[in-house]
């Protein structure tokens, strides 16, 4: 029961801004051309975008079942790193407001006692597998990695502790999120970005800069040559 009790940690510790001129989706944006002299008025609709996804395929059936499997794992707990996004901005906005550093402090343990009792009894069901995506996500969400949030809420000591702790089952507390780089990575953000397409999960903007078309090409390509 004790391999990933500590993620209730990570999770108290846890908007696209509006542009000046932004145009809601029903909004209809106008011009006008100029024809000898008469004005004719063009109309254009701002619309979603859509992102068309490729089949899906595999060189085996073992590389199918490793997919799968990583996409149970991700929708499972990719609602746990998003919870972490939203409660690190909730906890910062209320901080900025409270000036006493004593009042702080009560604030902060009024939402670790929050979060144990309402998420540890889940979190601690994880794998080990489970608890490494769970990592990676909080570094997508938060655009920053689980060490480097108990770090910042409990201190350096409590994070090399936890850190080392996390070792001992394969977890690395350090460990980041590069779709870019790392094909395990780039699957999970493929299995995101298609259950966010469905409606299967609650879509929250990433912290990290990257743009899964793009990601998608290249990865893509890839798979090319080695064919």
């Amino acid at each position: 029961m004790k391999k990933l009790s500590f993620f209730v940690i990570i999770l108290m510790a846890f908007s696209l801004s509006a542009q000046e001129n932004k145009k809601s989706k029903d909004s209809l944006e106008y011009d006008y051309i100029i024809i000898k002299g008469d004005s004719v008025v063009r109309t254009s609709i701002d619309l979603d975008e859509v992102i068309i996804f490729d089949r899906l395929k595999f060189e085996s059936r073992e590389e199918r079942l490793k997919y799968y499997i990583l996409k149970r794992k991700t929708l499972k707990v990719y609602p746990y790193a998003k919870l972490a996004a939203e409660r690190l901005t909730e906890l910062n906005n209320r901080l900025e407001k409270i000036e006493k550093k004593s009042r702080r402090k009560k604030y902060t343990r009024i939402i670790q006692k929050y979060i144990e009792e309402e998420f540890s009894a889940e979190l601690k069901k994880l794998t080990r597998t489970e608890g490494q995506i769970l990592v990676k996500l909080i570094h997508r969400q938060t655009g920053k990695t689980a060490f480097k949030l108990v770090k910042e809420l409990r201190s350096g000591w409590r994070a090399f502790w936890y850190n080392t702790t996390a070792k001992a089952f394969k977890i690395s507390l350090k460990r980041e999120y590069h779709p870019e780089s790392v094909e395990e990575d780039y699957l999970i953000e493929d299995i995101l970005q298609r259950a966010f397409a469905v409606d299967r999960l609650e879509k929250q903007v990433s912290a990290l800069d990257f743009d899964y078309v793009t990601l998608s090409n290249k990865w893509s390509s890839r798979t090319v040559d080695k064919n």
